[in-house]
């Protein structure tokens, strides 16, 4: 049984389970996860059990199961849940070596808007995985291929070896279990470990060109706001893309710039 300081909005509930609070307004509207508690101005609120159900969605969705087969599972009371998510956790760890490869493809072919590498698409293929996407070039250089960040970007990747590239993943992918662990460790934005990592996370950006406090700012609005980028970190850790947001605007935020009039300069 909850009690009233477990009940949680749904804005507060979206950031705790790392979805939109659309996707949450949406499985209210097909019965998937109503929130089952009111407050004393009639607002609807999530209880712990109400969380507990949405992080049992998150891990059936996670293994491709629909939405309406998540729904009859969990609404079944001659389902096994334990032995089922039991299961579940089985396929999910035949995954993470393939979504590590994924994550560090996106990273680096997004973030860093790389676009005529010294290596060819089998070399990165085989870097990054085979779920490396040239069309991520294309793209990148239609966005920015006007501005002096996306010189710096083909000019400093030009220089770059197979060695270099090499690097950058493994530390793509350091960067990344890091960020997980803070995750879940609870570490606070604006703290000093939160402030650090976010150092490294523009220092990551900053091999590839110029990356400004402000201008990372404004790299993790876009994460928040490009449904890639949510799922490429959300993939890594639930909860990481608006923590990696708030920590970034944090230290930001420290540095003398205000991450509510941030722009890219």
């Amino acid at each position: 049984m909850s009690t009233p300081h477990d009940e949680l909005t749904v804005g507060a509930t979206a950031a705790l389970v790392g979805v939109s609070v659309r996707t949450l307004h949406h499985w209210d509207e097909i019965g998937l996860v109503h929130p089952s508690g009111r407050t004393n101005s009639d607002y609807r609120v999530y209880s712990r059990d109400d969380v507990a159900r949405i992080h049992r969605v998150l891990v059936y969705r996670e293994v491709g199961i629909p939405l309406a087969q998540i729904g009859e599972l969990l609404d079944d009371p001659t389902v096994d849940q334990v032995a089922h998510l039991r299961r579940q956790r089985e396929l999910l760890e035949g995954r993470i070596s393939r979504l590590q490869e994924m994550v560090s493809a996106v990273d680096v072919l997004m973030e860093a808007e790389m676009n005529d590498t010294n290596l060819t698409p089998a070399e990165m293929s085989e870097i990054f995985g085979q779920e490396w996407n040239p069309e991520y070039q294309v793209e990148a250089e239609e966005r920015w291929g006007d501005t002096e960040q996306w010189a710096q970007s083909q000019a400093r990747s030009k220089q770059m070896s197979r060695e270099d590239w090499e690097r950058v993943k493994a530390e793509s992918d350091a960067l990344d279990a890091d960020m997980a662990a803070a995750v879940r460790d609870g570490v606070a934005p604006g703290s000093d470990t939160a402030n650090a990592l976010a150092e490294r996370h523009r220092a990551s950006i900053d091999r590839f060109y110029d990356c400004s406090y402000s201008m990372q700012v404004c790299l993790a609005r876009m994460y928040l706001a490009d449904q890639r980028f949510t799922d490429r970190y959300e993939a890594v850790q639930p909860g990481l893309t608006q923590w990696l947001h708030d920590a970034i605007a944090q230290n930001a935020s420290a540095q003398g710039v205000d991450p509510e009039t941030a722009v890219w300069q």
